[in-house]
């Protein structure tokens, strides 16, 4: 069967253009197994893709065929942002949306959909893409690597709670998400500037972080709740946005959102968490892969790591571009060749870091060590480590040569991203 791609306008209001717009809205809604999306749902969507010109693509039964109509049977969207590499914010091409009907799976289409993208932001000179993904197993084959990490944590904020001596000039201090977001955006552009790994936020953090909209109950989100950490001059450098959940013994705190700008910010507002009257339990899914809150507390084991868990998926495709805006551990030399299916990162490279920075330049030289385009986007934000990959088999080369290259790859401070979309 012939499948019909397209693009949708969003910018266009005719009776034919908003209902395969809402036909593709509700396609994802399908695809992800949630609601179909009412009148306030498309309107909070429409904001943010038109905000990030969000292109919105898909494939279609084409006319004639039953079942053929506004309603795509494959969706796919992306939009650019920024990607914290370590060195410079780049360009980053961001996919999400990416659904296929189960009544048209191994068609190819999504394969489609993404190898054009993928073409498309190497035309338009991106170096790195990245998606989250729901299953782990599929988007490695486009040359996608888990890149970087959160961990779920559970902390017991009964007679168990306390956190060690700490000196805090500052305060904590309550505020309302609806009011507050210059406040919380204002955290987050520092954050994101401050740390590698990090992607810029799409336009519905603000709707998600007002309380404007949630997404899942389909109306204002009236039990979130926030509080931001000052410190000695009144600043604000650290903030977490949370919810109640639950009655009685069983009541806890789900956060949201935690970033925290100083060493001080991050203690003071789990110090505040674990103090919030009529609540046995705090829960945060997004937590630094090497969190410190264990080594804060006066019970080590009244907090629990129960998920570590891949959150950001990267694909490089500018392999010079991409390698020179990350940092580099030691001083040191090497050819490295990567295998690519889809040729956008294929090629032998020696990189030359020195002073924590690198000069990434194509060769013709003998390849010392290899790996795949997966494996380097695992390894490019330093989230995964030379060492294990070899172990895993997935870095080939001589031990001399896959030392030096560890020397000089792996990093000391996993990245951290906050970013879902």
């Amino acid at each position: 069967m012939d499948y019909d791609f397209a693009t949708l306008d969003l910018a266009d209001e005719s009776e034919a253009a908003v209902a395969r717009r809402r036909g593709w809205l509700g396609a994802v809604q399908r695809g992800f197994h949630s609601g179909r999306p009412d009148e306030a749902f498309e309107k909070h969507w429409l904001t943010h893709v038109r905000a990030d010109d969000v292109v919105c693509a898909g494939a279609r039964l084409p006319e004639g065929e039953f079942g053929a109509g506004p309603v795509p049977v494959a969706t796919f969207a992306h939009f650019d942002k920024t990607l914290n590499a370590g060195h410079e914010l780049l360009p980053l091409r961001m996919i999400t949306d990416v659904t296929t009907s189960p009544a048209h799976r191994r068609r190819g289409l999504v394969r489609r959909l993404m190898e054009d993208n993928l073409a498309d932001a190497v035309a338009s000179g991106i170096p790195v893409a990245a998606l989250t993904a729901s299953e782990a197993t599929i988007y490695g084959r486009w040359g996608f690597g888990a890149a970087t990490f959160a961990q779920k944590i559970e902390v017991n904020t009964g007679p168990r709670f306390g956190l060690r001596a700490f000196d805090d000039p500052g305060r904590v201090e309550l505020i309302e998400p609806p009011e507050s977001w210059p406040i919380v955006r204002g955290v987050f552009d520092k954050f994101h500037v401050a740390n590698r790994g990090s992607v810029d936020w799409p336009q519905f953090y603000e709707v998600l972080h007002t309380g404007a909209f949630d997404f899942n109950e389909g109306g204002p989100d009236k039990k979130l709740r926030g509080a931001v950490h000052l410190d000695g001059d009144g600043t604000v450098d650290g903030v977490v946005l949370y919810k109640a959940d639950g009655q009685g013994r069983e009541r806890k705190i789900d956060v949201t959102e935690m970033m925290a700008l100083t060493t001080t910010a991050g203690p003071a507002l789990w110090s505040f968490l674990g103090g919030i009257d009529m609540a046995q339990k705090v829960t945060f899914g997004l937590a630094h892969p090497d969190d410190p809150l264990q080594w804060a507390l006066t019970d080590i084991n009244a907090v629990s790591y129960t998920a570590n868990s891949e959150f950001l998926w990267v694909r490089i495709l500018d392999v010079e571009r991409a390698l020179t805006a990350r940092p580099w551990a030691v001083d040191g030399r090497v050819v490295l060749e990567v295998e690519d299916d889809q040729r956008h990162a294929a090629g032998r490279f020696t990189i030359v870091s020195e002073g924590g920075h690198a000069k990434v330049t194509r060769t013709d030289d003998g390849a010392e060590v290899r790996v795949s385009a997966e494996t380097l986007g695992s390894l490019y934000l330093g989230g995964a480590h030379v060492s294990a990959l070899r172990r895993a088999g997935r870095v080939q080369g001589s031990d001399d040569a896959v030392t030096r290259f560890a020397a000089m790859a792996d990093l000391a401070v996993p990245p951290y991203n906050l970013t879902g979309f």
